[in-house]
């Protein structure tokens, strides 16, 4: 089973939004090394700063991004997001009956 990282590279003059692949034995997550490796392999050498997070900062202090932070975790399950517009109309009909 395959995961799809999205994530944010934070950089001094903007921000990088990037994904990366994650082969997983089974269902679930992966884990923290897993994605600590795949940010290696992609050439970020990170440490897990803030895990429950998923935010990730550099070893190197001269790196040219200040910290990375997990935004996704895809494995192909159906995911809710929440609408936050179609819920503000929802509510702005409901409140009127």
């Amino acid at each position: 089973m395959e995961c799809i990282v999205h994530f944010r590279v934070m950089h001094p003059e903007e921000p990088k939004e990037l994904r990366g692949l994650i082969m997983l034995e089974s269902g679930g997550k992966p884990g923290i090394d897993q994605i600590t490796d795949m940010f290696k392999n992609m050439g970020y050498d990170v440490r897990p700063d803030n895990p429950e997070e998923l935010i990730f900062k550099p070893v190197d202090a001269r790196a040219d991004y200040t910290y990375i932070r997990v935004i996704e975790l895809d494995t192909g399950e159906e995911v809710y997001h929440e609408d936050r517009n179609l819920r503000a109309i929802l509510e702005n009909l409901l409140n009127k009956h």
